[in-house]
């Protein structure tokens, strides 16, 4: 077996996190390093390693749950009205520091776009 990822442990009640949601099948929590003021994150409780893992597993439903809860939260707190960002990070090169699918929602602010990947 593979070691808990922080996620596990949060999920399992062994770290502390500020919870915005929850039901049996995932947890929307506040990140505790925000990247702007609305920063939100929506983690299954299964430990998928990314979305490829779970979109594999048949797991296309628990992937619109995601996208549909943190949707319906951002109109909640009113961010459908100014923007916001609704990120995947998978793998080494997205800078995926948690292996456990995990789906951020950003906003808040004026959110800035990431340095253009430079030319070959």
């Amino acid at each position: 077996m593979s070691e808990k990822s922080i996620f596990s442990h949060i999920i399992d009640r062994e770290i502390p996190a500020e919870i915005f949601f929850e039901n049996e099948r995932l947890i929307v929590i506040r990140d505790i390093k925000p990247d702007a003021p609305t920063h939100l994150l929506a983690i299954p409780k299964h430990p998928y390693s990314s979305i490829h893992e779970a979109v594999e597993a048949g797991e296309k439903d628990l992937v619109w749950e995601l996208f549909t809860k943190l949707t319906e939260i951002a109109g909640d707190l009113h961010l459908k009205e100014s923007g916001y960002r609704i990120i995947i990070n998978t793998g080494h090169d997205a800078h995926q520091t948690v292996p456990h699918l995990h789906v951020h929602l950003l906003g808040g602010e004026l959110l800035h776009m990431a340095d253009p990947v430079p030319e070959a």
